[in-house]
């Protein structure tokens, strides 16, 4: 553990509650005593408007949140070196190897999609391959970019309940074929929270991590939404990251209030060699980098990225109770982050889009998906459930 950083056991204080209009926010003390601070008093009112409206179509719809706006602004102050020779950038790294607890490197890149993919790539060579979901995000929504950027290492894709890969998966692909003819098992691949929107928990994934160290696997984590499950789960980063297993880890910032950037965070720091060439060929090099790296000291600065996905995850709750209470409607899978997929009757599927609501109904194995986002509200939840109900008369 870092000499430098302070941490309390969950047992160290009396839970506490946030209020916010008609939400309860109820959570355990200790490491979210220290880190989730403040209240949401400054949500945006919302539009009636239904072309301004907020939507459940994706997290990705929402704006920038107010602390990001701020540090943005900051950081729009003279000149200061480019290619990540900033203060922002030092400090946005030291923010992150403080969260984690550990010593680990840390590098900017713009989006997602490069974020996994040149992770991916820095693990292996073009004769492995990546054990995924076959619900995973780098299986079906980032156009093969892995095998780009790796010149041709493929994905394996395994079933699982609920978006999971379980060990015995892993183990079956490792085994099946050792042949030269095969494409070689190197990577593991999670998404934390899943697709599907349930959360690994800290057991799930040091089995996980165990397993793939031994049969001589990385393990690389999508965290797209990594936020959402440190907040479902109230543990540590450091407990569903490094500490079970994780290798890499590609922490996700667009979809919790910033405009763009993630973090792709080396726990392994052997395997972080040359990976800064390799963001550079990537074009994922930003020569103003100090703001993708502002973005992420506003980010966590005082627990806001942690207060925020704790919200979009009661906004997500709040919507499941009250969609479970409509009869026409079946939740689909456990809903465990910020988002709710469940099924509707097709008449009312299409009804809400003529009434200018959108969302998905091709995320996983059909269903509609309602994804709900950092300033979403209960307004929010009310007139899309009213309209709900308006329709199924």
């Amino acid at each position: 553990m870092r000499e430098d950083c302070f941490f309390f056991p969950l047992s160290s204080f009396p839970s506490f509650n946030i209020q916010h209009s008609t939400f309860n926010f109820e959570f355990g003390s200790g490491w979210f005593l220290q880190h989730l601070s403040g209240t949401f008093d400054t949500m945006p009112i919302p539009s009636k408007n239904p072309s301004q409206r907020r939507q459940f179509t994706s997290d990705n719809n929402s704006g920038i949140c107010p602390e990001v706006w701020t540090a943005l602004q900051e950081a729009n102050q003279g000149h200061v070196a480019a290619y990540g020779n900033d203060p922002w950038t030092a400090k946005a790294s030291k923010l992150l190897c403080d969260l984690f607890e550990t010593n680990c490197e840390v590098f900017f890149v713009l989006n997602g999609t490069a974020a996994n993919a040149l992770a991916i790539a820095s693990l292996c060579d073009s004769f492995h391959s990546t054990i995924c979901h076959e619900y995973a995000h780098v299986e079906t929504d980032e156009c093969g970019a892995p095998g780009f950027f790796s010149h041709g290492a493929m994905l394996a894709s395994v079933v699982g309940e609920n978006g999971k890969i379980t060990p015995a998966k892993i183990e079956q692909v490792v085994q099946r074929r050792n042949d030269v003819h095969a494409p070689k098992p190197k990577v593991v691949t999670l998404s934390q929270a899943t697709e599907l929107g349930t959360v690994y928990s800290p057991h799930e994934l040091t089995a996980i991590g165990k397993l793939a160290h031994k049969m001589d696997l990385h393990v690389h984590m999508d965290g797209a939404r990594f936020a959402n499950a440190v907040a479902e789960l109230g543990v540590a980063p450091r407990e569903i990251s490094w500490e079970a297993g994780v290798d890499i880890l590609c922490f996700g910032g667009t979809k919790n209030g910033m405009a763009l950037g993630e973090a792709v965070i080396f726990f392994n720091r052997d395997l972080a060699k040359d990976f800064d060439r390799r963001r550079k060929q990537g074009g994922q090099l930003s020569s103003k980098m100090r703001f993708l790296a502002a973005q992420w000291v506003g980010l966590l600065e005082g627990g806001t990225w942690l207060r925020y996905a704790t919200r979009a995850n009661q906004v997500a709750r709040e919507l499941e109770r009250k969609l479970r209470g409509i009869p026409s409607l079946r939740m689909v899978f456990p809903r465990q982050a910020n988002s709710v997929f469940v099924e509707m009757p097709s008449f009312v599927v299409d009804g809400l889009r003529q009434r200018g609501w959108r969302f998905y109904t091709d995320v996983g194995p059909g269903a509609v998906r309602l994804m709900c986002s950092w300033d979403s509200t209960e307004e929010d939840i009310a007139a899309f459930v009213q309209d709900i109900l308006d329709l199924s008369k």
